[in-house]
């Protein structure tokens, strides 16, 4: 008779769960929903301000082309869907947090919430590099590089999945240091060995640029160049949480001996 209480007790507490879980997941939905019912009405100012880059650069005259019918009402929406998305992910983290943070002991919700913090701040920060400082230089290079006689009149749908792989890859990239704290303070990878691998971490990173960011060198370069000096910030701080981990069992280790010899003197 208890083993089918307790069987009830735990459909009962997983069904609630999954009720929970689809209540956070609709409200960070919705919260989605209402920045794009704020934002959709300047929907082709965004797709401007985020093709300025690309027709900055472009010879005078030059313009962007839609070979779809639907492209220029669909593509501009499209994109501000995805900008509302990233503009709402704090309110998407905060329904997740609110989801699992029950289940986390008080010390443990004092080093997840910076986390979060900093990673969605480390997120902008890779989309804002990309805009800035990735697409200028890109474009430049990619418009200088055309022929004599061809004219550059990019399709706008093509236009908005290259910017959203450059967003995308660049808040991810920029990810790299708060990954490798994460994993040192687990202790699930140790600076010592990430150092003896760097030359195949170097490899690694410029094969995977030249897969994720357009077939220019000039963006290829920024975005290897860009994950490993984070890469090298986030070894950085790993060896002084290892440092400052020894230490700590160091003096821990002193003041048992200390403990022990004094009861073995008593």
């Amino acid at each position: 008779m208890t083993t089918m209480t307790n069987s009830t007790s735990k459909e009962q507490t997983f069904i609630h769960h999954l009720i929970e879980l689809r209540d956070r997941l609709i409200r960070a939905g919705i919260g989605v929903l209402l920045v794009f019912v704020c934002l959709v009405y300047f929907s082709n100012d965004i797709y401007n301000f985020v093709a300025t880059p690309l027709l900055s650069v472009i010879p005078e005259g030059g313009k962007m082309i839609a070979t779809d019918v639907i492209a220029p009402f669909l593509v501009p929406i499209k994109l501000t869907l995805w900008i509302s998305f990233f503009i709402a992910i704090p309110w998407v983290l905060y329904q997740i947090w609110s989801f699992v943070a029950p289940g986390l002991y008080q010390h443990e919700k004092k080093v997840v919430f910076p986390i979060i913090f900093t990673s969605v701040l480390l997120f902008y920060l890779g989309m804002a590099f990309a805009y800035y400082a990735v697409m200028p230089v890109m474009f430049k290079f990619l418009s200088g590089s055309a022929p004599s006689g061809v004219e550059i009149a990019t399709d706008i749908s093509k236009y908005l999945s290259t910017v959203l792989r450059l967003f995308f890859f660049f808040g991810i990239v920029f990810e790299i240091p708060i990954v490798l704290i994460i994993l040192v303070s687990l202790q699930i990878l140790k600076t010592e060995n990430l150092i003896k691998k760097r030359p195949y971490i170097i490899v690694g990173v410029f094969t995977f640029s030249a897969i994720a960011t357009p077939p220019d060198p000039f963006s290829m370069i920024i975005f290897a160049t860009a994950a490993l000096l984070l890469f090298e910030i986030g070894l950085y701080i790993g060896k002084r949480i290892e440092k400052r981990r020894a230490l700590t069992e160091e003096d821990e280790t002193t003041e048992s001996s200390t403990e022990m010899s004094e009861k073995s003197s008593d």
